[in-house]
């Protein structure tokens, strides 16, 4: 007799991760949701955020992707058990969508009390409020990265979220990763320091290949999407 076995840790984030993607391929407000996270992230780095009020933004869009999720996945529970019009269905249908509306009502409060002020200060250019927070442009430009990977892979529904398909995320965060340290590090040892992250991108890169989950195709576009990416936000933004 053949005894499953029980998931992995890696299983468990992998079917977590394609939970996400489906959301993301098949609700047209998951992917509104996602694009005003990337519009809000990009908008938080221009005018300078403080790292509580980033922490502020940041479970408010959580806050919104999480309830947004547990609809979608509650609204197919009830398709599959009910065949016929239920008004108790209808009501629990209505209840999850309005804790939807609870999180996006909350996310525009938040957004706006953090916002509101920091448009109004123009006392100082953009250079001079983001060039003392390479740490703030490195979890933008890795979140970022994220975000392009997820949507890619929902795009072209090839491979799985941790494992195969274009792109490679592990190459898109390594190669992300060495262009943030890149940036981050001192003149003095910006070239040893960005040496080494690159071999070590490389090495993650040739892992993936190695292993059989990505072609070289698939990593060497991962590679592109993630340097490109943090170079975007550290060429616009420091």
């Amino acid at each position: 007799m053949n005894v499953r076995r029980p998931p992995t840790v890696f299983d468990s984030f992998n079917n977590a991760s394609e939970g996400i993607i489906h959301v993301l391929r098949t609700e047209r407000n998951m992917r509104i949701h996602f694009a005003v996270a990337f519009v809000v992230l990009i908008a938080a780095l221009i005018i300078n955020v403080t790292k509580l009020e980033l922490i502020a933004l940041l479970i408010s869009i959580t806050f919104v992707l999480i309830a947004e999720m547990l609809n979608t996945g509650l609204e197919a529970a009830i398709d599959i058990a009910t065949t016929s019009f239920d008004p108790m269905a209808k009501l629990a249908k209505d209840i999850a969508a309005g804790a939807v509306l609870i999180a996006t009502v909350n996310a525009v409060i938040v957004g706006y009390l953090v916002f509101a002020g920091k448009v109004a200060n123009r006392s100082s250019t953009l250079l001079d409020r983001l060039r003392d927070a390479p740490a703030e442009l490195t979890l933008v430009a890795l979140m970022l990265t994220v975000i392009i990977v997820i949507a890619t892979k929902a795009y072209t529904g090839r491979g799985t979220p941790l494992r195969g398909g274009l792109p490679s995320g592990h190459a898109a965060l390594a190669f992300a990763g060495w262009m943030a340290v890149t940036y981050v590090a001192g003149d003095k040892e910006r070239f040893v320091v960005s040496t080494i992250a690159l071999v070590m991108a490389f090495l993650v890169a040739q892992t993936r290949v190695e292993s059989g989950v990505h072609s070289a195709l698939e990593v060497t576009y991962g590679a592109i999407v993630g340097a490109l990416a943090a170079l975007v936000v550290f060429q616009v933004f420091s």
